[in-house]
């Protein structure tokens, strides 16, 4: 009974990309205002996540798959159904209960705060791929300047005759030349690999050469000038293969999605004939089932499926919004959920065969390692490749990988926050001149927020950013949208949108995580990470007050554009916007009840010409008086919809 006939729209094998009735790839956008994606496979940015893996012995497996099913997988469904069926970005997407419409920003909001420490990660892969077109790679060993005496390159198999101490240690005298541990905390030296020094030191500029450190409490210094060109480096990357839209970075996106399971495959081969590859790998897969007691393990497994699914920042809802009406964004979802969370796994094969060949060449443990963190890509991996024949090949390889997946996420964080913009301020797009200032200057002023990052204490800054900007607030987030549609917008209505859309209603499993195991089991991370909350650090050094304080108003800040809603938005309630539908009006006659809208919209709009006073009784036209009167009175959003889609 929802169809009527008109559409064509007959149930077809879920491989079929094309509908009766309905135009095929080469026939053009089918949303001329807004556009579509071209070509017939739309690919979804893999996003990576350089933190928040908890590796100790497999602990990490078994919640992120549970994650995945109860959580990862609906939401992501959930978003690419509602952004498909409304053609409409993250924040304009609530005209469906404009009550939520802060929802929309508080999505906004943490894109906009990741895409600035992220291209920091972007900045530094560029600085370390540079850096790797040489004869050999700059942090292979500690003989050179910025090295001092507490670093000790334990790829060698060698003891010091003077400090009697295994490992290849900086040239001089050490009064303390004893590594400390567990057992030994004073008269002896904390050492470390060359790549960490090469890390703190040369790209960080935490630590002087000298071997400083740089305190939170002290002035974070000047940017790191090499580190700042990088920056700027990343973001005319992003502003190029954005400038266009999304016929731009679509095409990109077929290379820089592809391109690392070249890369992974290579490394996964080569790191599986290293000695102690295999220890890596057991260490990896052997679950320590007394960490599951732990709530910041499951804490960080849900986050790792938000950050590698893109579920609660906006972008599924931006990318699917790019979609035709007819596409089916459920296959999508399941390929797309499975192949990108199988990655993640398939990643952590060639990430632990290489962790433990350095485990095995420096006579360490792997969960000694294997850190986490910038240092797992930035300094364990990295001492790895050096340890390797042909460092700077495999340098090289590793580095475009990072570099191409961290893209492929800003790609995506980007797009959500131009196209909220655009989608609330479409004046902005009208001609591309303007569309191209205004991306512009949002990358311009992402690049400035983000050069104190690039200061000697600016680990500080992107510590807090990567553990607070998108953490807690992505639950608060999530929850608030799956109870927002299933119980204010109404879950009836979005079922039957969904079988409007693809010709069949969701079965009751996703149901059922929509309306109530989702929200419960984001609800219970959030509050109980929450008594759980510990202060965070860098280097063994807590954050001050003023770090905290800046920590809680990222977060509070995303609940409180979460909680807010115009003044209209509060009068009108929970009630749908009149214009709220399909963007393409002439799927909205496949469904009675917008076939009854639209019919309401149009009596209204004819209403509202006689009230005008089109012409004057006579058969004569109205004056100029007249007609600026008459736009006055259709200027109401549902009017300017149905004269934008007559």
């Amino acid at each position: 009974q929802e169809f009527q006939g008109g559409s064509g729209l007959d149930m077809q094998p879920m491989g079929s990309t094309n509908m009766e009735g309905m135009p095929g790839e080469e026939g053009g956008d089918e949303n001329k205002e807004r556009g579509n994606w071209t070509g017939p496979v739309r690919l979804h940015p893999l996003c990576y996540r350089i933190r928040r893996r908890s590796w100790q012995r497999g602990a990490f497996l078994i919640p992120y798959v549970i994650m995945l099913a109860v959580a990862g997988l609906p939401l992501f469904y959930f978003e690419l159904s509602f952004g498909q069926f409304a053609n409409l970005g993250p924040v304009t997407i609530w005209r469906a209960s404009p009550i939520l419409k802060g929802t929309g920003w508080a999505m906004v909001s943490i894109s906009a705060l990741v895409c600035i420490y992220y291209n920091i990660i972007i900045a530094w892969s560029l600085y370390y791929l540079f850096a790797s077109f040489n004869s050999a790679v700059p942090w292979r060993n500690c003989d050179n300047e910025w090295n001092d005496l507490r670093c000790r390159d334990l790829t060698q198999n060698t003891t010091n005759a003077t400090h009697n101490v295994a490992g290849n240690l900086k040239a001089g005298f050490n009064p303390n030349p004893m590594p400390c541990n567990a057992t030994i905390t004073v008269n002896c030296t904390k050492y470390q690999t060359p790549s960490e020094q090469y890390f703190d030191r040369v790209v960080l500029g935490y630590t002087s050469y000298t071997g400083v450190d740089r305190k939170m409490t002290e002035f974070i210094g000047v940017p790191q000038w090499h580190v700042t060109l990088c920056l700027l480096l990343a973001w005319i990357l992003v502003y190029v293969c954005l400038v266009k839209g999304i016929k731009s970075s679509g095409k990109v996106v077929y290379f820089t999605a592809t391109f690392p399971y070249v890369v992974l495959i290579i490394l996964l081969v080569r790191g599986a004939t290293l000695e102690g590859a295999l220890d890596g790998i057991i260490f990896y897969l052997k679950p320590d089932f007394y960490r599951l007691a732990d709530s910041k393990v499951w804490s960080d497994a849900a986050v790792q499926i938000f950050y590698s699914l893109g579920v609660a920042f906006g972008g599924l809802m931006t990318m699917a919004s790019y979609n035709r009406f007819h596409n089916n964004c459920y296959r999508d979802a399941l390929v797309v959920a499975v192949i990108n969370c199988g990655t993640s796994v398939f990643a952590g094969f060639v990430i632990f065969s290489v962790v433990g060949f350095m485990a095995k060449k420096t006579g360490l443990a792997v969960a000694d390692v294997a850190t986490q963190g910038p240092g797992l890509a930035f300094i364990a991996y990295p001492e790895g490749l050096a340890a390797m024949p042909v460092a700077p090949l495999w340098s090289i390889l590793f580095f475009i990988m990072i570099l191409t997946l961290g893209l492929d996420s800003q790609f995506a964080m980007m797009e959500t926050v131009l196209t909220a913009l655009a989608d609330e301020w479409p004046w902005l797009k009208k001609t591309f001149k303007r569309e191209a200032l205004f991306k512009m200057v949002v990358c311009v002023i992402l690049f400035l927020l983000g050069i104190p990052i690039c200061c000697p204490g600016g680990m500080y800054l992107f510590t807090l950013l990567n553990n607070y900007s998108a953490y807690y607030n992505l639950f608060l987030v999530s929850f608030a949208e799956l109870l927002g549609v299933c119980y204010v917008y109404g879950i009836k209505k979005f079922v039957r949108d969904i079988k409007m859309m693809l010709g069949f209603y969701p079965g009751p499993y996703w149901i059922g995580c929509w309306m109530f195991v989702t929200p419960v089991m984001m609800g219970f991370i959030l509050i109980f990470g929450l008594t759980q909350y510990g202060r965070s650090s860098y280097a063994d050094e807590p954050f001050t007050d003023w770090g905290e304080a800046l920590a809680w108003l990222m977060m509070i800040s995303t609940a409180i554009a979460a909680s807010a809603a115009p003044k209209r938005a509060m009068q009108a309630a929970a009630a749908e916007a009149p214009e709220w539908g399909p963007a393409v009006q002439k799927y909205w006659p496949d469904s009675r009840r917008y076939q009854e809208k639209l019919d309401r919209l149009i009596a209204d709009r004819e209403a509202r010409e006689n009230a005008a006073g089109l012409d004057n009784g006579d058969g004569s036209r109205i004056g100029r008086r007249g007609q600026q009167r008459l736009q006055l009175k259709l200027r109401s959003p549902e009017i300017s919809f149905l004269r934008l889609n007559d």
